[in-house]
């Protein structure tokens, strides 16, 4: 008879090879915890870079945005004042041609009523 004792071997033999396959199962998976882990914080390091860059490019975009809408604002109003300056400009212009009109009219010599009876009758000035 040969006793329990072979059988206990060869079960004890199974099962260390299976503890050993476990442990190298776990190692393999430790590894790769460690470098997700490691993946995992250079993300996130980037992630808080990138948020930090975002806020400021947010802030940088709003103030720009702010300054543009002032510019657009003091260009509509500026273009607004130089159309009234146009249109009175031209006004002033009318104005002025027509008072030239006007005292051209005025510096002619006015003829006497004498004068005006002789040009009636043909008869040149004295």
């Amino acid at each position: 008879m040969g006793g329990p004792g072979p059988a206990l071997r060869e079960y004890n033999a199974e099962l260390r090879e299976g503890l050993a396959e476990l442990r190298a199962r776990r190692e393999e998976l430790s590894g790769r915890i460690r470098e997700e882990e490691a993946e995992r914080d250079r993300l996130q390091g980037r992630l808080g870079a990138l948020t930090q860059r975002l806020a400021r490019t947010s802030e940088s975009l709003a103030r720009n945005m702010v300054a543009r809408g002032e510019l657009d604002r003091t260009i509509a109003e500026t273009e607004a004042a130089y159309g009234k300056i146009l249109e009175s400009s031209q006004t002033l212009l009318d104005v002025l041609k027509e008072e030239i009109g006007n005292a051209g009219k005025a510096s002619e010599p006015q003829s006497t009523s004498k004068e005006r009876e002789k040009q009636a009758r043909g008869e040149k000035h004295s």
